[in-house]
Formats: structure tokens, C-alpha cells, sequence
């Protein structure tokens, strides 16, 4: 069925492009024309995600009724899509956590789908939280499908919407090494995406996006293009506050920033004064906000993010060697993904006997307390 989908889509987009580009050429800027070609792009992307999350929203649906009365508890018929859904997460296949569309999470089905999960796998479910967040078309999915030899949708422009969860069985005999039987990932959209960008509430849905997705992990790599790193400073400033509050609770979440397209060697030695008045600038953001919570005592961000100004700085080649579509891939692209994968999972096995590993329950209990919880107030 992927394969199908992904022949289909294949072809009626080369076409879609095709149109787009003539009309480009031959016709006035015509917003309604190029918004209408925009959403059969959008729609002729069509693969098995798709599927589950319909399947989702018949699931939804037929809970509300059941709970307003309307439907009786007997008359159900989708009681076995959770189950469904838990088996192709168990096959490699991703879930929607966050409809990109309407920027909501259904929560009874996500709640349904991972408990059953939880209860196929036998309890045994102790997972690592890994998301990934960054601005639009920095390469976020390429940079997950390298690390971890995963199928995320990746294309220029804006692909990934809302976010996706994909989980990754750990090697046995790794696994009592590691702490965990599971790494679930998250991979998110692109913030500050241009088409979003004249809306009114743009800035609260990357507000709430960026929270809640850091809010659910233990590690969150920071995907910045090049060595610049203010782009991604009202991304982290979105998120102070609400770590702030999470710090109350004990949760403080190790975050890697990623600076893709950086081929210089030296990079990271030449870099240094970058990284250290982006350091104090992140510490001035929580003294404000630290100020704006009635926080008594002096706080930096290290205190309320496991961040180390050396250690957590990561300088990626670009991934193709010259100009597509005849360049090959970098190699070095690859080796550096590859030291950073190996140092998340040292990184894990030093902290696995301080950190008690969280579990589906735990997770599903932290995506409502997150998503019920006030965020933009916070912010």
C-alpha cells in the first residue's frame, strides 16, 4: 500500500509542479490560483499516515458521542483501531501525536493507541524521548533518517505537519546497558514556515508546538542552518518560561544544538565566541523570565536545560558533496551524525542510573498534563 501510495504521488506532483511553474511564467501574481495549486500539492501528498490519522478521527469521534449520550457503549464499531494502530507503530510505521492541520491532539486516541502498545509489549516499556525542533527546511527528517536509518517524509519546502512519533526497539542485549527497551522519536514540523508566517496566531502555534514537543522529551536536539544560532533564539525563548515551571517538578530535559551546512573543519574551535554570546543571551532570557515568575534566587539556562556550552555543540557538513541532483552524498555528513548518535547514547548510559526511565503511562500522563495544561499564558 505505501509503495502504491508513493507511485501515485509520484507522478500527479511532477505534474502539479509542472502547472506551477507555467502559471509562474505565463501569469499574474494570482494569490486564489497559487493557493488552490498549493493545496493539491498538499493534498496529492498522500501516504499511510494519512490513513491512521482518519482512523483517528473516526476513533475520536465515536468516543465524543459515547460521552455525550449519544451513542450507546454496545454501538460501537471502531473499538479495534487502537489496537491496529499499536501493531503498525510495532511495524516501523509512524503515528500522528499532533495534527498539523488544526494544531490539536486527539487525545483518547493517542491515549488508547499507546496503552495498548503498552500492554502489547508487556509492560515492558521504558522509553528514551528524543525530538527534534528547528526552523523550516533545516533537515530535521534527513537528519533523524540518517541517525537512525528511519523513512521520515523529507523534501524542501514544507513537508512534515503537526508532529509524528516512530518507535525504535533497542537491542537486546543493549538494553539493560541503555536503561531503556525503546527510543520514540519525535519528528516535528518546520517553525517560522513563510505560509504561516502572515497569520495572526503563528506565533502562538510555534509557541505551543515548540513547548509541548520539549515538554514530552528527555533529549531534544536544536537543528539550526549553518553557525548562526539567533535564528533559533525566539524558538528558545518560546520555551523558557515553560521550563521554568517544569523545573518546580524536577523535569529538565538535555538539549543538543545541531548546526547544519558548516564544512569548515575548524568549525567548532572558530565558533567558540558564537557560542558563548549565544550562551549569555539564552541566561538573560531566564533572569527575565525568572523575574516574570516571582523567582526568588539568580537562575541561568543551564539550570533549567541540561546544557554544556562545549559538549552540546554539533558543526554537520552539508549533505550532498556539490550541486544536486548529480552530486553524491557527503560521507562526512554521515560520520558526524554518526559521533553525535554515539555520544547521545554514552551520554545515556552515564545517566541511566541517576534518571528513572519513563514508560508509556508516564508519557501519556505527561501529553496531558502538557496539552491540558495553560501554554500560552506561560509564554
Amino acid at each position: 500500500m505505501k509503495f502504491g501510495l508513493d507511485h501515485i504521488t509520484r507522478e500527479n506532483l511532477s505534474k502539479l509542479w509542472d502547472q506551477y511553474k507555467e502559471k509562474c511564467k505565463n501569469s499574474k501574481d494570482d494569490p486564489k490560483m497559487f493557493a488552490e495549486l498549493d493545496k493539491l500539492i498538499s493534498a496529492s501528498s498522500l501516504g499511510v499516515q494519512h490513513f491512521m490519522c482518519e482512523l483517528g478521527q473516526f476513533y475520536e469521534a465515536e468516543c465524543s458521542m459515547v460521552k455525550e449520550g449519544k451513542m450507546a457503549e454496545s454501538q460501537r464499531q471502531f473499538t479495534h483501531l487502537p489496537g491496529i494502530a499499536a501493531d503498525l507503530m510495532l511495524e516501523g510505521f509512524p503515528m500522528e501525536i499532533i495534527d498539523g492541520d488544526v494544531s490539536n491532539i486527539s487525545l483518547q486516541w493517542v491515549t488508547d493507541v499507546l496503552s495498548q502498545l503498552h500492554a502489547k509489549l508487556g509492560g515492558r516499556s521504558k522509553i528514551l524521548v528524543l525530538t527534534v525542533l528547528g526552523v523550516q527546511s533545516t533537515g530535521k527528517s534527513t537528519l533523524l533518517n540518517t541517525m537512525f536509518g528511519l523513512q521520515f517524509a523529507v523534501s524542501s519546502g514544507r513537508c512534515t505537519r503537526g508532529a509524528f512519533t516512530l518507535l525504535i526497539k533497542v537491542a537486546e542485549n543493549f538494553q539493560q546497558e541503555l536503561g531503556r527497551d525503546f527510543i520514540l522519536v519525535i519528528d516535528t514540523e518546520g517553525l517560522k514556515a513563510p505560509e504561516l508566517a502572515k497569520l495572526e496566531d503563528s506565533y502562538q502555534h510555534d509557541n505551543e508546538l515548540a513547548t509541548l514537543v520539549i515538554g514530552l522529551s528527555d533529549i531534544t536536539i536544536l537543528n539550526m542552518a549553518m553557525e548562526n544560532a539567533t535564528g533559533m533564539k525566539d524558538v528558545l525563548q518560546i520555551v523558557v518560561h515553560a521550563f521554568l515551571r517544569m523545573e518546580k517538578i524536577g523535569k529538565k530535559t538535555n538539549s543538543q544544538f545541531v548546526h547544519q551546512n558548516v564544512s569548515d573543519v575548524s568549525a567548532h574551535e572558530q565558533n567558540m565566541r558564537d557560542r558563548k554570546h549565544l550562551l549569555e543571551q539564552l541566561n538573560e532570557m531566564t533572569k527575565a523570565a525568572a523575574n516574570m515568575e516571582k523567582k526568588c534566587k539568580e537562575m541561568n539556562f543551564s539550570d533549567i536545560m541540561d546544557y554544556d556550552l562545549e559538549k552540546h555543540n554539533w558543526y554537520i557538513p552539508a549533505l550532498w558533496h556539490g550541486v544536486p541532483p548529480v552530486a553524491p552524498v557527503n560521507l562526512g555528513y554521515s560520520q558526524k551524525v554518526y559521533e553525535l548518535k554515539k555520544y547521545l547514547f554514552e551520554f545515556l548510559k552515564d545517566c541511566s542510573q541517576e534518571r528513572t526511565p519513563n514508560d508509556i503511562p508516564l508519557f501519556l500522563a505527561w501529553v496531558r498534563s502538557l496539552w491540558n495544561a495553560p501554554i500560552t499564558s506561560c509564554l
